[in-house]
């Protein structure tokens, strides 16, 4: 029998290789291929193409409001090889991969899927999709591994299990329904998109089932925070001769002793008097070591250091594909006891590496809070392949160094002891309602080393001050007091009330927060870990309001919905009805809500178009109308002219993004864009120009070329000048005047020539030069 082994993307097919012994041959007695493949190779075709009758094509296609929510039972789902498009436009289809897996089966016996495992089931739904998109009919079996390392997947080899059929298959059927339910959920981005529109605001309001969330909760404790009104209560309280605070338990309804007036405390306090503390209990408690961290918390504690989730998951994945650390899209906050006994000789290692102090790691025995079996690949943590030095790290990108440091200090922690201190109760001897309870540490323990419980709290949330013990006397005092200000919505706020609803897995709400604080159609800003709402975010707030895709209760339910599906006890059916009735309930929230978005968000910018220049194009006799615009430039009435006549001409103007100045030639053309022609200004290309006739810069990253620079520079030379950085620092560096492409488009431009540094030794080079 012949294994045909899918990795799910190229970095992985060489770790099966290099564990197997090559891309191809025999392992553990049986003969096997590698075939990579690129992640999802499929993608759902446009709606009108997946219903029959031209009548269904025609009210699928037109995507309005009257003709949604669709009827999902109307839908094939059919797929077609992925397509995707780069900044220049090129569009690339994953076609030619699915055929090259199509042709690696011819002499295959069984596939074998040999992707990831993830709490999604995305692993298995990438490998079934293309095996049905190839029509394989013969055996499918599944490769499970906990991560990439040699053992690992020589291991999963040797345990190659049977599947009977994707129908059968809990983790194909749980993936497979939530990406119908998404491509279902696409409808609540145009409808509110619509909505917004018919009240004038040109944006796109996109909505899913845990980016709308996210944005729901960060709008109800945004305005929470807004509608705070700060205000002062004073009431008596009591000091002991170590600083330790005694108060009475307040009840709004039924005490009397807390004051909107200082006035009235200082009066209130003129009834007690110095007294003696009275001990009345002492209680010796441990604390153990706080959870293991999942990618959300990880992700949480790095946004309060500056960087963004988009960064982090992807300097993650590098250090993870080069074993650094463990997989990234686990749901385990655990790890097995077979990793536990792995890591174990590695901990002093490790230690080293983030500074941890060794005497502390005394704990070498499992912890039933820490260690346990029937996960799958174990929470984050460190990999097996030990950097040399953080500094070693930088390569991977800007947040690998934290990334590691509190990954590896988080995980180090529960090989320290329990956090060990005294809980002591008093109370003041002449009036005993006023009470304390101070935490006096025994034994610092695992907090010596890393607190996640800490690290992981909302930044307002601090730790009392510890204390000594408490006081002999004490001697009342008027404290003042405000009402709770609410917490301003950060990642680790954010975080807590998703993990709070068992909402995704920690790495899914990482990429989701991600997707929604990057590009125009961000729905919130990160700064530092704060997230606020942009003005499409307040678009969407407002259209969120009383519906069921911003509940998080309801969402809650659909992902239970959806691993029920996966468990076989309801059927998928019924998880994409809820869709439809939900999408049914929000479409005529979101009209409703519209109406407020004037009041509410304020007026919509006004729609400024940009002057048209009209004419006949001389060489064809059309007639033409095209923007007087380009890149900043405006066309005076003779250019436009000129341009009507067919001719080429020059401009000199400033990129209205950088400020840069530019010199460009060109002529009326046909453009298109989105499958519509237009007219407009169109550049000439590089190949029409020589070094001598090619449009000149007038000067580059602040330096303006003289008569004599330029001509040195079209005769081919590389001449040196100096130059300013962004940051206003002067540097001289060399440059040549010569053709280069950039995001698809090729021009003559100015190419500096930097000097090489030379490159640090990687920590695989200095482990082998101290052996």
């Amino acid at each position: 029998m012949t294994y045909l082994l899918l990795a799910e993307k190229p970095s992985a097919a060489k770790n099966f290789a290099k564990a197997l012994g090559g891309m191809s041959g025999t392992f553990n007695g049986k003969p096997y291929k590698v075939q990579t493949l690129y992640g999802h190779m499929l993608e759902f075709v446009e709606p009108h193409e997946m219903v029959r009758g031209d009548d269904a094509k025609e009210r699928f296609k037109q995507w309005t409001p009257e003709t949604m929510p669709w009827d999902a039972s109307e839908l094939t789902w059919k797929k077609q090889p992925q397509v995707t498009t780069d900044a220049a436009g090129k569009k690339t289809s994953k076609a030619k991969a699915i055929a090259d897996v199509a042709a690696a089966a011819k002499g295959a016996t069984a596939i074998v899927i040999a992707t990831d495992k993830d709490p999604s089931g995305e692993g298995q739904l990438i490998g079934w999709e293309v095996i049905q998109a190839i029509g394989w009919k013969g055996s499918v079996k599944r490769l499970y591994f906990i991560d990439e390392s040699e053992k690992e997947l020589q291991k999963g080899f040797r345990d190659i299990q049977d599947l009977t059929s994707y129908e059968q298959d809990g983790e194909y059927v749980k993936a497979d329904v939530r990406s119908r339910w998404d491509y279902l959920s696409l409808q609540l981005t145009r409808l509110s998109t619509h909505a917004a529109r018919t009240q004038g605001y040109r944006v796109i309001v996109r909505q899913g089932r845990l980016k709308s969330v996210m944005t729901k909760l960060v709008a109800d404790q945004l305005a929470l925070v807004k509608a705070y009104k700060k205000k002062p209560f004073y009431e008596v309280k009591y000091k002991d001769d170590k600083g330790n605070v005694f108060s009475r338990s307040f009840d709004e309804d039924r005490d009397r002793f807390r004051f909107e007036s200082k006035a009235d405390a200082d009066a209130d306090a003129t009834r007690y008097g110095p007294s003696k503390v009275i001990q009345d209990s002492v209680t010796r408690k441990e604390t153990p070591p706080g959870k293991l961290l999942d990618l959300g918390g990880l992700a949480s504690i790095l946004g309060a250091q500056g960087f963004k989730p988009k960064e982090v998951l992807q300097t993650y994945q590098k250090m993870y594909e080069a074993k650094i650390v463990s997989y990234p899209r686990t749901e385990d906050k655990f790890i097995s006891t077979e990793q536990f006994n792995e890591m174990l000789p590695l901990v002093n290692k490790i230690a080293a590496v983030v500074g941890a102090d060794v005497k502390l790691l005394t704990h070498r025995t499992a912890r039933k809070t820490h260690v346990k079996d029937g996960g799958a690949h174990g929470a984050n943590r460190p990999g097996t392949s030990i950097p040399a030095s953080l500094d070693d790290l930088k390569s991977y990108g800007p947040s690998a160094v934290a990334i590691y440091e509190t990954l590896a200090k988080n995980f180090l922690a529960m090989f320290g002891e329990n956090y060990i201190y005294n809980s002591i109760k008093g109370h003041i001897e002449k009036y005993p309602d006023f009470t304390a309870t101070i935490s006096v540490p025994l034994s610092l323990g695992f907090k010596a080393i890393f607190d996640a419980d800490k690290e992981t709290a909302d930044d307002d949330q601090g730790n009392d001050p510890l204390s000594t013990g408490l006081g002999q006397t004490a001697a009342r005092f008027v404290f003042e007091g405000v009402n709770k200000k609410p917490p301003l919505p950060t990642h680790k706020w954010l975080e807590k009330q998703l993990s709070r609803y068992d909402v995704g897995t920690g790495a899914t709400r990482v990429s989701t927060l991600s997707e929604v604080t990057t590009g125009k159609t961000a729905l919130l800003t990160d700064t530092r870990g704060k997230l606020n709402l942009t003005t499409i975010g307040e678009i969407a707030a407002v259209m969120l309001e009383g519906s069921m895709i911003g509940d998080p209760g309801v969402t809650e339910k659909l992902y239970k919905a959806m691993k029920a599906a996966g468990q076989f006890s309801i059927k998928p059916e019924a998880v994409l009805q809820t869709a439809t009735q939900l999408i049914k309930h929000d479409k005529e929230i979101f009209y409703r809500n519209a109406l407020k978005l004037h009041s509410q968000v304020g007026a919509p910018e006004p729609i400024v178009e940009k002057e048209k220049a009209e004419g006949e194009y001389a060489p064809t006799g059309e007639k033409v109308s095209f923007s007087r615009e380009w890149n900043g430039y405006f066309f005076s009435d003779q250019e436009v002219q000129r341009l009507l006549r067919g001719e080429v001409i020059t401009i000199e103007g400033k990129n209205p993004t950088s400020g840069n100045p530019y010199r460009a030639e060109g002529k009326l053309a046909k453009g298109k864009y989105k499958g519509n022609t237009f007219w407009g200004f169109k550049r000439l290309e590089a190949n029409s120009y020589t070094a001598q006739t090619a449009p000149f810069p007038l000067e580059w990253s602040g330096y303006k070329f003289s008569a004599n620079d330029q001509a040195r520079l079209r005769a081919g030379e590389k001449i040196k000048i100096k130059a300013i950085s962004k940051s206003k620092t002067p540097y001289e560096v060399e440059v040549t005047f010569e053709v280069e492409t950039f995001k698809g488009v090729t021009e003559w431009k100015i190419k500096p020539h930097f000097k090489e540094r030379p490159k640090k030794p990687t920590a695989k080079k200095t482990r082998k030069s101290r052996a």
